[in-house]
């Protein structure tokens, strides 16, 4: 498996493109941004890009979706059924308040344990609302990997102080969901650097 991390959009958040090698199929997290450099390095592996993968709705998360699927229309839309609202308004997700409002309906609404294959990859994905209603993380158990979005940083967590926010529910969300992982699970987040499960358990001091 090959991540490649492209920062993208207003205040680049980490945009993951992630490719199986097996099989050339591959999926994007959490696209800011989009620009003709990103498009020529997906195109330059060759691979079959299936999925766009939102974590949750906040417009720093989302404003490169409209314009990848320019380039890339067989790609669906992921994110998880509770945060359909938060996509489909643009005062909530923000995205007007950037002056670029979106609306985006997902093609696949998934829930708490849910799967989705990608290549030879399994997508598992955990329902860690907090930073928004709908927020989750991606795990591929095989890579010993997540994708956190804004749930957890690397010794910080997201904030919780917009519309829908919870410091409650976001602290339930990391103790139930995150820290049962094994320590040296990979972590990638929307925002700053990568960090494993073991160093956030021991040193994150927010949780």
């Amino acid at each position: 498996m090959q991540i490649t991390n492209m920062p993208s959009g207003p205040l680049a958040v980490n945009t993951y493109y992630v490719l199986d090698e097996k099989t050339g199929k591959g999926f994007i997290v959490d696209p800011g941004g989009w620009n003709e450099q990103m498009k020529n390095h997906i195109m330059s592996t060759g691979a079959d890009l299936e999925y766009v993968i939102l974590t949750h709705g906040h417009a720093d998360h989302i404003l490169g979706v409209q314009a990848l699927l320019k380039d890339f229309p067989g790609a669906k839309v992921v994110a998880h059924e509770k945060e359909s609202e938060m996509l489909m308004d643009s005062s909530f997700n923000m995205s007007a308040q950037f002056g670029q409002p979106v609306s985006i309906s997902p093609d696949l609404k998934v829930k708490e344990g849910d799967t989705l294959t990608v290549g030879s990859l399994e997508l598992k994905f955990f329902f860690t609302p907090g930073h928004s209603p709908g927020g989750m993380c991606v795990y591929i158990e095989e890579e010993n990997v997540l994708f956190s979005g804004d749930t957890l940083f690397q010794s910080s967590i997201g904030r919780t102080d917009f519309p829908g926010c919870s410091f409650s529910a976001l602290a339930e969300s990391i103790h139930t969901k995150l820290w049962p992982l094994p320590d040296e699970t990979a972590v990638y987040p929307g925002h700053m650097g990568p960090t494993n499960i073991g160093f956030e358990k021991g040193h994150n001091p927010f949780v």
